[in-house]
């Protein structure tokens, strides 16, 4: 079996599948109801522990949508990365209820684009912009990050009135380092051949992590397990043995992006991994615990994060090494929003490192959140499969 909209037993119960969006923004209100501000955040660079040490609940904004691009496009260039158009978008209509929840904002410096954006929203919101330095490896380097997660911490005590101590931040690596475990350990079934979970489920349990805490996740997780095990006695599966395992890397994919993950599905593939910092890239950094500085133990973590805005970027590759020995794909696609020029110039030395050390067929594919290139993609994409 092996349409996804075959019956049951479905992962995630009614309850966290149903109208998830009315779900995070009811959970969203309760913690303000219950005196927990509400931040929000734009990259994984930002540390979720130090969030969580003052109290407040850390959440990711509205984007990847078409449909506030044209309205940001009347202040923005119609040639930025649509990532940041929709962003914007969404706030400068005032239709993102996240960013009206929010009580402070955290940014980061990993593109010109989005710095030149925060300074079109600094006015709205208490706004700390994080400067996150690009070159991994030089002296120094560090130390410059610790003293920008530390200046982190004291604009969210200040903003917030709250002193986030040791003590606090220990219990959130700690907290993290669980849910990170038990995500990336359900990363596991889809190494099997064809995978028993598909692609969309992925996101269906990534998004129960902000939402739970480490026991509520554990619990979650176990029901999970239990009706994966029932699939797979059953024989529900996605795709066939033959069906092209596609491991897909590249920026965030997300909203009306996902389309390129239904177009692979849709010409006979099936998606196992997902590298994007939207995907699985971040569950399998681990922060050390009981350290004598948990705030340098963040910071060192955090910037082990292998985005296209560091060069030399071992760590993307390093990353995908380990993706390919475990997901074992037949193929891997790069899928890069037009005006992302970090990714786009890094596919390059991704695909030379996909072929070469790894000798799989590689597919780049420039594309924004507009369905006007959706025939072409599929042409692409059913051309690369036949050629398997």
């Amino acid at each position: 079996m092996t349409a996804f909209d075959t019956p049951g037993p479905y992962l995630i119960n009614d309850r966290y599948r149903t109208n998830p969006v009315g779900r995070f923004l009811d959970f969203l209100i309760k913690k303000r109801e219950e005196g927990a501000p509400v931040v929000g955040l734009y990259c994984g660079y930002a540390p979720l522990e130090l969030v969580r040490a003052v109290g407040a609940v850390p959440v990711s904004l509205c984007a990847s949508s078409q449909r506030t691009v044209a309205a940001a496009e009347a202040v923005l260039p119609a040639n930025l990365c649509p990532l940041i158009k929709s962003s914007f978008g969404f706030i400068s209509t005032d239709s993102c209820p996240i960013f009206a929840l929010s009580q402070a904002v955290i940014g980061e410096t990993t593109c010109d684009g989005k710095k030149k954006m925060f300074e079109l929203i600094s006015h709205l919101k208490p706004l700390h912009v994080m400067d996150l330095p690009n070159m991994p490896g030089v002296r120094g380097v560090e130390e410059r990050w610790l003293t920008t997660v530390e200046k982190l911490k004291e604009f969210l005590e200040e903003t917030f009135k709250r002193r986030i101590t040791a003590a606090r931040l220990e219990e959130e690596i700690r907290e993290t380092n669980r849910k990170n475990s038990l995500i990336d350990g359900f990363f596991d079934c889809l190494t099997r051949h064809p995978p028993p979970v598909h692609w969309e489920e992925i996101y269906d349990v990534i998004a129960l992590d902000p939402v739970s805490t480490s026991e509520e996740l554990r619990m979650l997780m176990a029901g999970i397990d239990e009706r994966l095990e029932d699939r797979i006695e059953a024989g529900i599966c996605f795709g066939a043995p033959s069906s092209p395992r596609v491991l897909v890397t590249g920026c965030p994919i997300g909203g009306d992006a996902l389309k390129v993950l239904k177009i692979i599905e849709e010409a006979g593939g099936v998606v196992v991994a997902l590298e994007a910092c939207s995907g699985m890239k971040g569950y399998s950094i681990r922060i050390e615990e009981g350290t004598a500085n948990p705030l340098r133990a963040v910071a060192e973590a955090t910037l082990k994060i292998p985005c296209s805005c560091m060069s030399p970027n071992r760590g993307r590759l390093d990353l995908l090494d380990g993706m390919i020995a475990r997901f074992k794909p037949d193929v891997v696609i790069d899928v890069i929003l037009h005006a992302c020029h970090g990714y786009n110039v890094e596919s390059y030395s991704i695909r030379r490192h996909v072929q070469d050390r790894h000798g799989l067929p590689f597919l780049k594919i420039e594309t924004d959140y507009s369905k006007g290139d959706v025939e072409q993609i599929r042409t692409r994409v059913e051309a690369l499969f036949e050629s398997l």
